[in-house]
């Protein structure tokens, strides 16, 4: 096992001290001359809108992006310093700004031993070596602070056998090689972006007996195909023949060696024989054009339709090559990782608005800072919107025009690339504060993927912020629509209480708000501007987490003008100041009935024969959704009656707590003990196709083959006690306050 490298370790007590302060201290009033009841303004609002500058995004985005800033690099650094100066200017400044720094455990390639992926003759000779850089195309892809492309958290090894073609390396990928007599043990897999998690499919081969993984993007699965010089960047947005995605491989999120606690030099750290999560086998992504030199030489049985991409040629499924190829049928490929795990500083830089009449709640904004090169998508052009909100914000600020009802804490997260590690040390730093406190997270990664419409995600309370938000909103482009009808346009769903309305996706774990909703159960949300679904097959934008993602990548392909950056700050500065500044919280907890009940509705049509076959009756979880949905509509009927009145202060604020609370009572941490951090049991990972209750879906997954009274079928009784527990106390929580 490789030592570790130890750097920094004299970080301490004074930035937890510092942090302790700003979460702490702020949190009691100075004297505030606001009036209370504080409402929205909607003239600050609109001067907000009206303030937020297009031009100043694209030169932060052009000094975000001048350099690669991977995680605890120098320049990460200096970006931190960015932040900091920014948010503590004394004419556009917050009220206080720190950058508390955790220990934590990255991985890197090694400086001294590149990695390589080579054909390997029968005598020992090299016929083939790929690419270990992207190709120079504009001058930026070649400098020394780019890092080569490797798979963060794969271990080190120098595995060699014949090459095998397993789709997108899935479990049933794998299985289908072995049903067509494929023996795969000791064999080196290529695998394709898509279909399971980067890690998941090391993890898979493993199972297989596969020895070592190479992972592309195919041009079908994100460049619609297109794959040649004169129609790849810098000629369009399309992802060149030498681009590879880089990424963690790394299972869960947060540092490795401190589950569930804040990597602080104090904490206790697992030996790193104890650590679970990383790739089992040698593990490298390349590009697709040396994935098209391997792919078409190979020998075998043609792959199935589904499994055929891009590259030009019938994908076979091998193993080894065939004699009429470029290489001869006995030739094996040689893959070399060695790459090293090193404890390093990274840090997380928090700027804190005290609020004027409730200063101990937190509405959180949150971005992260880290790329792997240059990162002008992801996560630069999040940052900029961030500085252009934060700099409004804070100039009103500063000239006393303006200070809003709770406080604020924007957050620039650190290593969110190497798995959410900033954003989940500080949720597990200051878990109790937080879950007490926080109203709700916004996150704003990739703020722009492209510039065709809004794409939001989040949990169903927020849907009615946003909603309210963007209708107020000029889209950008021709024409007089809104956001909110831009938006329809492009992603819509029949609703049975509201009609046809925009379409919010589910909370995964693709960024940031991951800890927040999982782990410590508050509403959250992502915004972004994207594509149209109907003209491109991308799964992601083209050149994500390569070399190419530039900053005049974005401002000739993404966004020239900076008109969706623009959009996207004005809904995500928007929605922050209606929940800062809302006397009553916008948070509409009725929407959650409309979730709960399709997924009652899912579990009775998909799988309620099959649970009435082992004894397992639904009834009680009919029972549980019918009790949160009358607790919903009378809370909703008491607002109404409520706003309608002049309502006393603390009446508003326990009604309030009850909205904020509500996402809290859908964590159960012991529902799912194999998924770490993983505790809100209606959005957990769902391996059943079923689209219900998470825990419930999985365990009929796994328990239909078994026999009655197994323990598989105690575990699907188990798990529909938990949902109908969770969802007896979030109707609790509704209730009245003085009732049980």
């Amino acid at each position: 096992m490789q030592s570790l490298k130890v750097l920094g370790l004299g970080v301490g007590a004074a930035a937890l001290l510092g942090l302790g302060i700003i979460l702490g201290h702020f949190a009691i009033p100075k004297g505030s001359n606001q009036p209370d009841p504080q409402d929205l303004d909607l003239e600050i609002l609109e001067t907000v809108m009206r303030q937020l500058d297009a031009s100043r995004m694209r030169e932060d985005l052009r000094e975000l992006s001048r350099e690669p800033h991977l995680s605890s690099s120098p320049r990460d650094e200096a970006l931190v310093q960015l932040l900091l100066q920014r948010w503590r200017d004394p004419v556009s400044g917050l009220d206080a700004a720190e950058a508390p720094q955790y220990e934590v455990l990255l991985s890197f390639p090694s400086q001294e031993q590149p990695n390589l992926v080579e054909v390997v003759g029968p005598t020992g000779d090299i016929l083939h070596t790929c690419r270990q850089r992207e190709e120079d195309l504009t001058g930026e892809q070649g400098g020394p602070d780019v890092v080569p492309p490797y798979a963060a958290y794969g271990p080190p090894g120098t595995p060699q056998g014949l090459l095998v073609y397993a789709n997108q390396g899935t479990e049933e990928d794998f299985k289908e090689l072995q049903i067509r007599g494929i023996k795969l043990e000791g064999t080196i897999a290529l695998t394709r972006y898509g279909g399971a998690g980067r890690g998941a499919k090391a993890v898979n081969a493993a199972k297989h007996g596969v020895a070592g993984v190479l992972v592309y993007t195919d041009p079908a699965d994100i460049n619609d195909g297109l794959s040649l010089p004169n129609e790849t960047f810098p000629n369009s947005w399309h992802l060149p023949p030498s681009g590879v995605e880089r990424g963690s491989y790394y299972e869960y999120f947060g540092d490795p060696l401190t589950p569930y606690l804040p990597a602080k030099p104090s904490s206790f750290r697992l030996d790193l024989t104890n650590v679970s999560g990383f790739p089992p086998i040698p593990t490298q992504p390349i590009g697709f054009q040396d994935a098209k030199d391997l792919l078409c030489n190979l020998n075998g049985t043609s792959a199935l339709a589904t499994w055929q991409g891009a590259l030009g040629c019938d994908y076979k499924l091998g193993p080894g090559f065939r004699a009429d190829g470029d290489f001869s049928a006995d030739s094996q490929v040689k893959v070399s990782v060695y790459n090293r795990l090193e404890l390093r500083n990274s840090s997380n830089v928090l700027g804190i608005i005290r609020g004027a009449v409730e200063p101990d709640r937190y509405v959180l904004y949150g971005n992260h800072r880290d790329s792997w090169v240059h990162g002008a998508v992801d996560p630069s052009s999040g940052t900029a919107v961030l500085l252009e909100v934060s700099r409004v914000l804070g100039t009103l600020l500063k000239k006393g025009t303006w200070r809003p009802r709770r406080s604020l804490v924007l957050a620039s997260w650190g290593a969110e690339e190497f798995g959410l590690i900033g954003s989940t040390e500080f949720t597990e730093e200051f878990f109790s504060k937080l879950q007490e406190r926080t109203v709700a997270y916004i996150n704003v990664d990739i703020s722009v993927f492209a510039n065709a419409t809004l794409r939001v995600q989040g949990t169903p309370p927020v849907q009615s912020v946003v909603f309210s938000a963007t209708k107020e909103i000029r889209s950008p482009g021709t024409g007089d629509l809104s956001i909110y009808d831009n938006w329809i346009q492009y992603f819509n769903r029949s609703s049975p209480v509201y009609g046809i309305v925009p379409s919010l996706g589910s909370l995964g774990a693709g960024s940031d708000y991951a800890p927040f909703i999982h782990f410590l159960g508050i509403s959250s949300m992502d915004i972004a501007y994207t594509y149209d679904r109907s003209k491109t097959s991308a799964r992601i934008y083209p050149t994500y987490h390569t070399a190419f993602d530039t900053f005049d990548y974005v401002d000739k392909f993404l966004d020239p003008g900076f008109s969706s950056h623009q959009a996207v700050a004005r809904t995500a500065g928007s929605v922050l100041l209606r929940l800062s500044d809302s006397f009553f919280l916008p948070l509409n907890v009725s929407d959650y009935s409309e979730t709960l009940r399709s997924f009652l509705q899912a579990a009775q049509q998909d799988l309620g024969a099959l649970l009435e076959q082992h004894g397992i009756s639904l009834g009680p979880l009919v029972t549980a959704v019918e009790k949160f949905e009358a607790a919903a509509e009378a809370l909703g009927q008491h607002i109404s009656a409520l706003q309608k009145g002049s309502p006393d202060t603390l009446q508003v604020r326990m009604l309030n707590d009850q909205l904020m609370l509500l996402e809290r009572s859908f964590l159960n941490p012991r529902a799912f003990p194999e998924e770490r951090y993983y505790s809100h049991v209606l959005w957990a990972p769902r391996t059943g196709s079923t689209v219900t209750f998470p825990g419930l879906a999985n365990a009929c997954s796994t328990a239909k083959d078994t026999d009655p009274g197994s323990e598989a079928w105690a575990e699907v009784q188990r798990q529909l006690s938990i949902v109908v527990a969770a969802l007896e106390g979030a109707a609790a929580t509704l209730r009245p306050v003085a009732d049980l």
